[in-house]
């Protein structure tokens, strides 16, 4: 197997070999015993990049550029080009980049494509070991608040509980 691959380079070649012979997705899957969604993954992605691309996948992630991933977005969502047809035009290996590129691009634009910096933002401070003791005090109150309620709440259900259930003389 080559990365995290679960299916080994042989099975994903077999699956080429069988569509080149005139064989369909289902009977590629069958044939191969592999979930019929797998095989129309490898075979769009063979369509549209080749034999290179689909026995590379899973080995390492390609990186794309920003403008790369806007055409292609932008080419499914706005001009109807199909997600394989994008693959082919645009050189992209996997379905699955094409697919969340495309919803991010319909839920915020281009700009939700934009790259944005890994990890936290410098100058952030984050979690409660770094707030100052009035923030301290005022959340301590909030939960001494809380559970004081509770327990009110928790004793007035116990006596009207008690006084519903208690035996009451017949006149």
């Amino acid at each position: 197997m080559v990365g995290n691959a679960f299916y080994d380079i042989g099975l994903r070649m077999e699956a080429a070999r069988l569509y080149d012979r005139g064989h369909g997705r289902a009977a590629i899957a069958s044939m191969l015993c592999v979930p019929e969604e797998t095989a129309r993954k490898w075979l769009d992605t063979y369509r549209s990049v080749g034999i290179e691309v689909l026995t590379a996948m899973g080995a390492k992630k390609k990186a794309y550029s920003f403008e790369t991933k806007v055409a292609a977005a932008r080419a499914v969502a706005d001009e109807g080009l199909t997600k394989p047809e994008a693959m082919a035009k645009f050189g992209i290996a996997s379905t699955t980049s094409l697919k969340s590129w495309v919803k991010a691009y319909r839920e915020g634009g281009p700009e939700a494509l934009r790259p944005r910096p890994a990890g936290r933002p410098r100058g952030s401070v984050g979690g409660p070991g770094h707030e100052t003791r009035e923030q301290e005090l005022e959340r301590r109150i909030q939960r001494l608040e809380a559970e004081n309620a509770y327990l009110k709440k928790s004793i007035a259900l116990k006596a009207e509980k008690r006084s519903r259930t208690a035996k009451r003389p017949r006149s």
